[in-house]
């Protein structure tokens, strides 16, 4: 491969453009001003780009955008999808560094979304770069997707390009979320797949009574806690790829009066789901909990909602190791590192579960390596950030036959 490509994809011009991202607030549902700095960059790099606006008006009455482009070749050939995005999680508890202040400590680069995923942001637009000025023939097309609200509650920012038909002829995705470091394996690692999720609650209603004379009522919140602990002892079905799902009890409230017994409870859980396991699932899970619970409250199960009803969860999917993407893939892998990429899978959701699932075409979650993702001190290792751009940059050469 051509070293000319370094002339854009280097350790300078990572650490240059990292920093800029990361010293732009962008939690989730305030993400205008990164969003207006990745347009006006991408002109100056004389990318193709525009300002993708959607509304939800349903749930959170949010008006978000996105950051799209793409570049087109003169042959036929493979669409292939760059998605990340860039809005973070808030600012926690604990950061010893600024953590709007990109920190420089030898190979790590610390700051909030430096590796979630500020890190694979700078790796699509330096690959980009890098492509559109190092390459003058290529078969089929690169679409770019920059989005928000991807750690909101509905990822809302792939959700609408994928409803407003920007996905429909793409034919593999590549996601640079960092797979390394979520899945605590020496980078480089690509995530063949991920659990899925879906967050639900159980309303409890049982009788009041006196609480001097409790056993004339129903406890609702006791009745509750019977069956959450049933469902922490449920087996699920054992997936060979990615594993076993998992329960979290995620909120717990009922009752409240001073002196009674308390007639209504309610909980919230966030169930990870594997391959076989879906809303009926979940539904025939509870209702066997509350069976084995052996209570008297009446059960009512309420899938949170959402948008839409494409909206209302995240669905398992994997892409085979045979695959002729996974293959290309690795071999641009090696290309770059010298060694094949360790295989994973990833454990929670993301934009990623849509594409998989939802457009349908294999979707590979490949990013760099660092540490403490959603809390402080969040540091990326620099060098994974520049070797994940030029494993991008080999693999669209490769695929789309470039020249």
């Amino acid at each position: 491969m051509t070293q000319k490509y370094r002339e854009y994809i280097n350790e300078e011009n990572i650490v240059e453009l990292l920093s800029s991202l990361i010293e732009i607030e962008s939690p989730y549902f305030r993400e205008d001003k990164i969003m207006e700095y990745a347009h006006d960059l991408l002109k100056k790099k004389n990318i193709p780009t525009e300002i993708h606006e959607y509304e939800d008006k349903k749930i959170t009455k949010f008006k978000g955008k996105n950051v799209i482009g793409n570049l087109k070749g003169k042959g036929k050939g493979p669409k292939i999808l760059l998605n990340g995005h860039l809005d973070t999680v808030e600012i926690c508890e604990g950061w010893e560094y600024n953590p709007l202040k990109a920190t420089r400590e030898g190979n790590r680069l610390y700051g909030l979304g430096a590796l979630d995923m500020k890190s694979g942001i700078a790796a699509i637009i330096l690959a980009l770069e890098a492509f559109k000025n190092t390459v003058d023939e290529f078969d089929g097309e690169i679409l770019y997707t920059l989005v928000s609200d991807e750690e909101g509650p509905f990822g809302l920012g792939t959700d609408a390009l994928i409803q407003n038909g920007y996905t429909k002829d793409v034919d593999v995705a590549i996601v640079p979320e960092p797979s390394s470091g979520f899945s605590a394996c020496d980078f480089p690692c690509v995530c063949l797949g991920a659990r899925g999720g879906y967050n639900y609650s159980v309303k409890l209603k049982g009788k009041s009574s006196h609480a001097a004379a409790p056993e004339l009522g129903i406890n609702a919140i006791t009745d509750a806690s019977k069956v959450i602990l049933e469902l922490e002892n449920m087996e699920g079905l054992k997936d060979d790829k990615l594993g076993e799902g998992s329960f979290a009890l995620i909120e717990m409230n009922g009752g409240g009066a001073a002196c009674s017994v308390a007639d209504t409870a309610e909980f919230t859980v966030f169930r990870h789901i594997v391959r076989g396991e879906d809303k009926d699932y979940i539904v025939d899970e509870v209702n066997r909990a509350v069976e084995k619970a052996n209570i008297k409250s009446k059960v009512e199960i309420n899938f949170r909602e959402a948008p839409h009803d494409e909206a209302d969860g995240f669905l398992p999917y994997t892409v085979d190791e045979e695959n002729e993407y996974t293959l290309a893939l690795q071999n641009s892998i090696k290309n770059i590192t010298g060694k094949e990429g360790q295989t994973s899978y990833f454990t929670s959701i993301g934009d990623f579960n849509y594409l998989g699932t939802r457009v349908n075409v294999p979707t590979f979650v490949f990013g760099p390596h660092g540490e403490n993702y959603h809390s402080s001190n969040e540091y990326v290792l620099i060098d994974t950030v520049v070797k994940t751009a030029e494993v991008i940059y080999d693999f669209l050469k490769t695929t789309l036959n470039a020249k």
